[in-house]
C-alpha cells in the first residue's frame, strides 16, 4: 500500500515537471572565444641596432572576456579596445642586443564558451656589421679622361656579402665632399668592381648605406693622379735647298715647331736626318734649338741624293713629332784635270774624354794618323788640327796643332767650357791627302 503511494506520488511530480518543461525553452550553450593571429610591428625578424627596439603585438578576439599573452612563458600586460564584433589586445616589449635568439609566444583569449591559444615564433637579431676592404683606384697615375678601375669587398660581420648596392665616390682635390659616380652590385663573397672616368686628381672610396639589417661602413680612400694629356706637336713647313745641288756644297734646313693651343715652341732641339736613296734607315746629320716663334735652321755638306726630315724627340707634356720628308738630288761635279799623285791618309780612333767633364777640367784627345802605302796602312807623322763646334753653332772652331809621331800616334789635352763636337783635321802635306776624323760629343757639367 505504501509502495503504491510513493509511486502515485512521484508520477504527480513528473506530470507537473514535465507540464513545465514543455511550456519553457532549453537554456543554450554559451559561444566559444575566437584570437586572429598575433602581428608584430616592427615585423619579424627584429633587427636591434645600438638601442633597445620596442615592439608592439596586437591580436584580435570574439566572445572573450579576458586575454593573456605570453613571451617565452613571461607574462606580457595587454590592454584592450572595443572594435567591431570584438576586443583589439595590445601588448608592448623592448628587445636589446642581448635579446638575441628565437622567441615564442602564445596568445589566449577566455570567455564563457571556453579558451582558446594562439601560437608562434620570431627571431631577434642583431644588425650585421659591415666593413669594406681591400679597396683599391688603380692605376695611380692616368691621362685626363683615362678610365680606371675601382675594386674591393663588402663584408657583414667577417664574411662576404653578397647582392649588396654599393656607391663609388670621388672628392676632387681641393674640395671637401664626396659625389656619387656609379653604383655597383656585391658579387660571390661580397667581391665588386667598377670602372669609371678619371678627370681630376682626387680621391676615391666606396660607401655602403644602412639597410634593415645592416649598418653603413666607408672604404679608405684612394687617390689618384690625373695629368694633363700631352700637347700635340708638328713640324711646319720643312724645307732642304737648294734643289738640286752639287757634291760637296751645303744643304740648308729651315721649318717651324709648332704645339697646339701655344703656336711656335722655342727652346726645343730640333734634330735633322738623312736617309740615302736605296736605303732604309734614317742616319742623325745635325740639329738645331728653336728661336722666337719656333723656327729653326741647320746646314750640312750634300753628299748623295736622298731623304731629308726634321724629328722632335717631344718633351714633358708635349708629343714628339716628324716632318715631311724632302728629296733632294745631289749632282757630281764635273772631273776635276787630274792633279799630282798623293797618297791617301786616314785619322782613326779619334777619342775625347772622360764623358761627361766639369767645366774648366782638361779633356784629353787621342787618335791614330796612317798613310796608305801601296794599299798597307801605316803611321804617319804630321801636323794635325784639333777642332771644337759648341751646342748650337754652326761653325767648327780651332783649338790648337799637335804632332804625330813616326808611329801616327796623336795625344793632346784642352780645357773644357761647353759641351760640344769635337775632331782632329789632317790637312794635307805634299805627298799626302788630308782627311778628317769621326766626331766625338762631350758634354759639359757644371
Amino acid at each position: 500500500m505504501l509502495q503504491r503511494i510513493r509511486v502515485a506520488a512521484l508520477a504527480l511530480v513528473l506530470g507537473v515537471s514535465g507540464a513545465v518543461a514543455l511550456g519553457t525553452p532549453a537554456a543554450s550553450a554559451a559561444p566559444t572565444p575566437t584570437i586572429t593571429r598575433v602581428e608584430l610591428s616592427p615585423a619579424a625578424p627584429i633587427v636591434v641596432f645600438d638601442s633597445d627596439v620596442s615592439v608592439t603585438f596586437t591580436f584580435t578576439t570574439t566572445n572573450a572576456t579576458t586575454a593573456t599573452l605570453k613571451l617565452n612563458g613571461d607574462t606580457v600586460n595587454v590592454t584592450s579596445t572595443a572594435v567591431t564584433g570584438g576586443l583589439k589586445w595590445t601588448g608592448t616589449k623592448s628587445f636589446g642586443a642581448g635579446a638575441a635568439g628565437k622567441w615564442n609566444y602564445a596568445a589566449t583569449a577566455k570567455g564563457d564558451g571556453g579558451e582558446v591559444t594562439q601560437t608562434g615564433a620570431f627571431d631577434v637579431v642583431k644588425a650585421l656589421t659591415t666593413k669594406i676592404v681591400d679597396f683599391d683606384a688603380s692605376p695611380d697615375l692616368v691621362a685626363k679622361g683615362d678610365t680606371i678601375r675601382v675594386t674591393g669587398r663588402l663584408l657583414a660581420d667577417g664574411k662576404g656579402y653578397d647582392g649588396q648596392t654599393v656607391s663609388i665616390t670621388f672628392r676632387e682635390r681641393g674640395s671637401d665632399n664626396y659625389r656619387e659616380v656609379t653604383k655597383v652590385t656585391t658579387g660571390r663573397g661580397g667581391w665588386f668592381g667598377a670602372r669609371a672616368e678619371a678627370n681630376a686628381t682626387g680621391w676615391w672610396r666606396a660607401e655602403f648605406a644602412a639597410t634593415g639589417t645592416a649598418r653603413a661602413s666607408v672604404s679608405d680612400a684612394d687617390r689618384v693622379d690625373v695629368r694633363r694629356a700631352a700637347l700635340g706637336s708638328r713640324i711646319a713647313g720643312f724645307d732642304a735647298t737648294p734643289e738640286p745641288v752639287d757634291k760637296g756644297d751645303t744643304l740648308s734646313f729651315s721649318g717651324a715647331l709648332r704645339v697646339e693651343d701655344r703656336g711656335g715652341l722655342a727652346g726645343q732641339r730640333v734634330s735633322i736626318f738623312f736617309k740615302a736613296d736605296g736605303s732604309r734607315r734614317w742616319e742623325y746629320v745635325t740639329s738645331d734649338v728653336t728661336g722666337r716663334h719656333g723656327r729653326f735652321s741647320a746646314s750640312a755638306e750634300a753628299v748623295t741624293s736622298g731623304w731629308w726630315r726634321a724629328e722632335y724627340r717631344g718633351a714633358r707634356g708635349i708629343n714628339g713629332s716628324v716632318s715631311e720628308a724632302d728629296w733632294v738630288k745631289v749632282d757630281q761635279p764635273a772631273p776635276q784635270p787630274p792633279a799630282e799623285e798623293k797618297a791617301d791618309t786616314r785619322l782613326i780612333k779619334f777619342n775625347a774624354y772622360p764623358e761627361p767633364v766639369k767645366r774648366g777640367k782638361y779633356l784629353k784627345f787621342k787618335g791614330l794618323l796612317q798613310i796608305d802605302d801601296e794599299g798597307s796602312w801605316e803611321g804617319y807623322s804630321g801636323k794635325v788640327a784639333l777642332f771644337f763646334k759648341p751646342v748650337g753653332s754652326k761653325k767648327w772652331q780651332l783649338v790648337r796643332t799637335t804632332w804625330s809621331g813616326d808611329s801616327g800616334r796623336l795625344s793632346t789635352k784642352a780645357k773644357a767650357w761647353k759641351s760640344g763636337h769635337w775632331k782632329f783635321v789632317f790637312s794635307g802635306d805634299d805627298d799626302t791627302y788630308g782627311d778628317s776624323s769621326r766626331t766625338d760629343y762631350v758634354r759639359v757639367k757644371r
